[in-house]
């Protein structure tokens, strides 16, 4: 609560917005899921916000075996419990090459939002495909 005694009442204010947005985004977390197979450790969070126009999926490629060298974008799909699918429209992060491997996967919102969603990512490593599932309705 700001407060005239507050010596810096623009900083306090601040402040609180920053916390009470930092409160509506954790709302919405959902978990992150890992796939740990073909000696390649591949880790997805979905930052998913209610009424958001993008929903970005924050990814990291692990392994020390061979470079990670796929375009994570054009081998993405994301699909929803009706089936229907959206490509990604942008890969935000390292550029292929290396043993480790981050960034954000961007897709256009489903609208109205779907009870679950289903993250594909395929020929990552030697695995033909890797899937991720999150019910929405559990947040």
């Amino acid at each position: 609560m700001i407060t005239r005694t507050s010596p810096y009442p623009a900083f306090a204010l601040a402040a609180a917005l920053v916390a009470g947005s930092a409160a509506r985004a954790q709302d919405h977390a959902l978990a992150s899921r890992q796939d740990n197979q073909g000696q390649l450790m591949v880790s997805v969070t979905p930052v998913i916000t209610p009424g958001a126009a993008t929903w970005r999926f924050d990814m990291q490629f692990n392994t020390h075996v061979s470079p990670i060298t796929q375009n994570i974008a054009a081998d993405s799909v994301l699909s929803d419990d009706k089936g229907h699918e959206e490509a990604p429209t942008a890969w935000q992060g390292d550029p292929p090459g290396g043993h480790h491997r981050k960034g954000a996967l961007l897709f256009k919102a489903f609208s109205p939002a779907p009870a679950s969603i289903t993250l594909k990512v395929r020929k990552v490593g030697s695995i033909p495909e890797r899937t991720f599932t999150w019910k929405l309705n559990d947040r």
